[in-house]
């Protein structure tokens, strides 16, 4: 069975394409339940609604979450509420503030 480090750490691996940076950091993620069976569901957002690369980045997401040891199967739930909101880091890093 993965731990939420692990996932975690997959997770930064996986880069929306359109910023270059990684969902992780974007705080893309809002939770992460690992199920007793393995199984890991997901719920996160896009950056905005519309987000052309959203397909890309779910199967991304499940495709690596999904080969680490026993993390099967993995649920991606897609959610907009709350909205994503960048943090401060993201701001200064996208040079908005």
């Amino acid at each position: 069975m993965p731990t939420r480090e692990q996932i975690i750490e997959v997770l930064k691996t996986v880069e929306d394409p359109e910023l270059f940076i990684d969902i992780w950091f974007l705080g893309l993620i809002y939770s992460i339940d690992i199920k007793e069976n393995g199984g890991v569901d997901i719920e996160m957002t896009f950056t905005s609604p519309m987000c052309p690369a959203g397909p890309m980045l779910l199967d991304e997401v499940k495709t690596k979450v999904g080969a680490l040891p026993g993390a099967q199967p993995v649920a991606v739930k897609v959610v907009f509420s709350p909205p994503w909101e960048p943090s401060d880091d993201v701001k200064c890093m996208l040079g908005l503030i």
